[in-house]
């Protein structure tokens, strides 16, 4: 990082000998409000000087600036990645609209988060317009009632099994949370009948009212989501390509690339550098991979990763991120890892010549 360039853009020393905050909480201001304004065509090390300053802001100035930051920041889809996760782990009051809003935390952050702090957290981030199961799992068991009703009620968390089967058994004594789970329209036939068995006559009579008079209200919100998730772009929008393509690049010049890298980034959820990666191992265009990780249709991806001889362990681990996390069900994962086990590497690698025309089709 240019040292120059961080001085230029804020005097530290002076704002630390300057007992007055107000020139700072300014400052901070400023600088949260330039970045907002400029985020789309910020260059990588722009990215690392805007995170750095304001990392470092956030620690000087009061709370009412710091909450100022983070409503700049927490919709933004470009958005300096240290600082959003000193601000998601700050204050509740400017912790909020991070947790609720911002895309650049990651499932790890998140979990993170839900076990480390308390209820507010836990609740705003049950809020969220996405939600993968790891997430609604630690959420359900960590959670109080409250947290158990904002999972339930929300239509873009998706909840796994044992996260089901424990809302279920909280609800037994919550008539609230009875309602929220059999407000669900991704319940499935059996979950229902489960739900009938233990809910009071008036969450039963509730729950009729609401399919009578609701129900058909209720249909555009769920063909939305249901919308949302079939689209590759909605997926794609989450993300920060730009800033993921230049650390791999710099990776790349560096301690080079490899499938181990590629499972690395798998685990720390970093969906964007892994998609990178693999573009560039493959020789395919940024683009390409792009969709071809975020697309329910697995086989193009498959086989890009066959004609480059990845494990099936590297395969599995590309398979659990990102969008495919929300998108595939663990099914759907098998399938996936069993046709690329009987996949032959030769005929992978020659359908691959076709696609990109080095041999006439």
């Amino acid at each position: 990082m240019s040292r120059a360039l961080e001085t230029e853009l804020v005097n530290f020393e002076a704002l630390a000998r300057d007992g007055d905050k107000s020139r700072g909480n300014e400052l901070a201001r400023h600088v949260a409000m330039l970045f907002s304004l400029t985020s789309e065509n910020c260059s990588e090390e722009q990215m690392e000087i805007y995170d750095s300053v304001l990392t470092r802001l956030a620690s000087m100035v009061e709370e009412e600036a710091r909450c100022f930051i983070a409503e700049r920041l927490c919709k933004l889809r470009r958005a300096p990645e240290a600082t959003i996760k000193t601000l998601a782990s700050d204050t509740f009051k400017v912790a909020e609209s991070i947790l609720r809003h911002s895309t650049v935390l990651r499932d790890p952050d998140l979990v993170e988060i839900a076990r480390e702090k308390g209820e507010e957290y836990q609740v705003a981030i049950a809020t969220r317009e996405v939600l993968s199961e790891i997430v609604t799992d630690v959420l359900i068991e960590e959670g109080g009632a409250t947290v158990k009703r904002k999972v339930a009620e929300n239509e873009g968390a998706a909840v796994s099994e044992v996260g089901l089967n424990r809302l279920m058994e909280a609800a037994r004594e919550d008539e609230e949370l009875q309602f929220a789970i059999g407000s669900r329209t991704d319940l499935a036939e059996q979950n229902i009948l489960a739900l009938v068995e233990i809910a009071s006559e008036r969450v039963r009579a509730r729950l009729i009212e609401v399919d009578d008079t609701a129900g058909v209200s209720r249909l555009p919100q769920a063909t939305r989501l249901a919308a949302q998730r079939m689209s590759n772009e909605y997926w794609l929008a989450r993300y920060d390509f730009e800033t993921a393509t230049g650390r791999v690049a710099a990776l790349a010049r560096g301690e080079g690339l490899s499938e181990a890298v590629l499972r690395r980034f798998s685990a720390e959820d970093r969906f964007p550098e892994a998609v990178a990666t693999f573009a560039l191992i493959c020789d395919i265009g940024l683009e390409e991979a792009k969709h071809w990780l975020v697309r329910l249709d697995t086989d193009p991806f498959l086989i890009v990763a066959k004609a480059n001889e990845f494990s099936p362990m590297t395969v599995q681990a590309l398979l659990k991120i990102g969008p495919w996390r929300h998108r595939l069900g663990n099914e759907a994962r098998r399938d996936a890892l069993e046709r690329y086990e009987s996949m032959k590497a030769t005929t992978a690698r020659r359908m691959l010549d076709q696609w990109q025309g080095r041999i006439a089709v």
